[in-house]
């Protein structure tokens, strides 16, 4: 007698022993005791979760001949009930709508349908995967499926639901089948080596339930072949070696080396996993998962019901989420998911899979913007009381980066009016040797303030350990002194002490915003803002010109706004917008300097196109700067 597998010999009979679909099971009984059968229905759900199963419980329920009527739980010994197991009934028949899919076979089936059943209550037939069934087939089908004979039941299985036309759907019940939960498979395998009388290591169930993935006959077919493989009894590295995974502390040890950055020890690891024939997608699957649940344990705790795991894989998830925060681990997280995704279609597969490691090796050393602007603005001195103290600031070691200041001391004769401010532009321009002056968001009473920085300010922004020297100086009644260093045994560098300005705020703000457009070749830009009208009005910064919107949409490039509201922001002290509007008076500078009108008085003469052309602000900028000459004026004005 030839051996029938596990999935096979220890399939459900009965509502009460399928595992995991009790919404579904529940239903089904409620509906024959209440007499409410529906004459077609769709199970749909995930692979060898029970859909073909329950669809052949629920046709022995209904032509159960051990009473006169349909009943909740079939018997199992009747004669209906032996051939509707056996898979030979005569009315109750099942079709592979794979291959069956055409118009033609559901002709018949159409045709077959009107004839009553030949000994049972209904002619039942069971469609699986029944989304492979053709446009036209369905449409042949539709008719039927909405008024069958009452002696007629369709019964439809399918992994995709949704390739089911909706005119389908509409006319049948749809239950939708869930994944078997990781402990029901866990116990419906422990019952089953039982009965078989093998004997088996928790951890071996626990690694045979995650390989099933939610589907039980799944796992049932890699306990078939744990039992042939085994010697008598399974273990968990048996189970691993069967299912071609890498062995458990491999996870734990690459995650280490990660948490080290450790590229070296990184890729001697997948080395050793290559030469020893795993699969890198494979592998890459299992790092996925395994990060997928450290993430998990750290936001959770290593005994949250949303792991479905063994014990001892969860010991091993929560020592690896104590050596990251959680938004290290989303980062890893995602990077594997993006590697796993790209194994799938490329060529050299352990390439990619060095590479994503690397990655995740070298995202240690990274440092979150929040963080690095927050380090940066940490370097403006505190207020104080006046008496000499120490304030330790925070490091810039942290994630790998190179180290930054770790203690600095202050010595002030003179207490600060407020705590100080320093922005990452203004930090941005200390970095690049320009003092940048700072004027907003300061108390009436301190007057304009000057912070100067030292180019190693550059050297803590990129993670150098070279120290930076930051001063303020600002008018007090008293003399103040400041001075800034570190506890590293190197010798202060005191940058010196800049003069106070005491230009017009406005004036500074446009003086910055327009040398940083000249800097950046927008001399256009320049002359049209030089003869502006400039204000600010909240966080914008709002400049009218003469020119028209049109000509404001063609001068003002994406690269020309960014260096302006960069240079604003740095001035103000805090984040700014940029506004530029058309409705300025039309003064521009002449070439002796004077602001003269540029377009004629409604009292004047009429000007004509050449006229206008030539007072217009931007061609008297372009003739000063670049000797332009006006060859040709095209005045639409002077058309109409």
């Amino acid at each position: 007698m030839s051996y029938t597998v596990l999935a096979r010999k220890y399939r459900p009979q009965k509502f009460s022993e399928v595992i995991g679909q009790e919404h579904v099971t529940r239903t089904l009984q409620n509906a024959i005791e209440q007499g409410r059968t529906a004459h077609g229905y769709i199970f749909s759900g995930h692979r060898g979760i029970g859909k073909t199963t329950v669809a052949r419980i629920l046709a022995a329920a209904l032509n159960c001949r051990s009473q006169s009527h349909p009943v909740p739980e079939p018997c199992g010994v009747c004669e209906s009930c032996l051939e509707i197991r056996a898979g030979n009934a005569v009315d109750v028949i099942e079709i592979d709508a794979a291959t069956n899919r055409g118009i033609d076979e559901i002709r018949e089936l159409r045709e077959a349908a009107r004839y009553r059943p030949a000994r049972d209550r209904f002619k039942i037939y069971i469609l699986d995967e029944a989304h492979q069934i053709t446009d036209a087939a369905f449409n042949a089908l539709l008719k039927t499926l909405e008024e069958p004979p009452d002696h007629i039941v369709f019964m439809l299985a399918t992994t995709q639901p949704e390739d089911i036309p909706q005119t389908i759907r509409s006319r049948c019940q749809h239950f939708s089948f869930r994944a078997v939960k990781f402990d029901d498979i866990v116990g419906q395998l422990r019952d089953l080596v039982t009965r078989e009388k093998i004997e088996a290591d928790d951890d071996a169930l626990a690694l045979l339930a995650e390989a099933g993935d939610g589907s039980m006959r799944d796992a049932l077919s890699i306990l078939d072949q744990a039992i042939a493989s085994s010697t008598g009894r399974i273990t968990a590295e048996s189970v691993r070696n069967l299912v071609g995974a890498a062995p458990a502390h491999i996870l734990e040890d690459v995650m280490q080396a990660v948490s080290r950055s450790a590229s070296e020890e990184v890729l001697r690891q997948v080395d050793h996993l290559i030469s020893e024939g795993h699969s890198p997608v494979h592998f890459a699957r299992q790092l996925v998962r395994f990060l997928r649940n450290a993430t998990v344990a750290k936001i959770a705790g290593k005994d949250t019901s949303l792991l479905q795991i063994s014990s001892e894989e969860r010991e091993r998830v929560a020592r690896v989420a104590e050596l990251f925060g959680e938004e290290d681990l989303a980062r890893h997280f995602q990077i594997m998911l993006r590697t796993h995704g790209e194994l799938g279609y490329k060529q050299e597969q352990r390439f990619h899979l060095e590479l994503g490691l690397l990655k995740m090796a070298h995202a240690q050393r990274l440092l979150p913007i929040e963080q690095l602007l927050s380090d940066v603005a940490a370097f403006s001195p505190a207020a104080s009381t006046g008496t000499p103290r120490n304030v330790a600031r925070p490091s810039l070691v942290g994630g790998g980066v190179g180290g930054g200041i770790s203690d600095v001391r202050r010595t002030e004769a003179a207490p600060a009016a407020r705590p100080s401010f320093v922005s990452p532009f203004a930090a941005d321009s200390a970095r690049k040797g320009t003092p940048r002056q700072e004027f907003a968001d300061e108390a009436p009473s301190a007057g304009p303030r000057v912070v100067a920085a030292t180019s190693a300010t550059q050297s803590v922004i990129m993670g150098s350990a070279a120290p930076a020297n930051i001063h303020e100086v600002a008018p007090q009644p008293q003399a103040a002194t400041e001075t800034t260093e570190t506890i590293r045994n190197e010798p202060q560098r005191v940058a010196p002490e800049p003069q106070v300005s005491t230009a017009d705020p406005m004036d500074r703000l446009q003086s910055a915003v327009l040398q940083a457009l000249s800097d950046g070749n927008q001399r256009i830009l320049v002359s049209m803002l030089e003869a502006g009208e400039w204000s600010t009005q909240g966080n914008e910064v709002v400049i009218k010109v003469a020119e028209s919107q049109t000509v404001i949409d063609m001068s003002v490039s994406p690269e020309a706004r960014r260096l302006a509201i960069a240079s604003a922001s740095g001035v103000l002290g805090r984040a700014m917008k940029l506004k530029i509007v058309p409705g300025a008076t039309g003064v521009a500078p002449d070439g002796n300097g004077h602001k003269s009108n540029g377009a004629a008085t409604a009292s004047g003469p009429k000007i004509g196109g050449r006229g206008r052309a030539e007072q217009d602000p931007i061609v008297q900028r372009m003739r000063e700067k670049f000797g332009a000459e006006i060859r040709t004026v095209i005045d639409y004005r002077d058309k109409k």
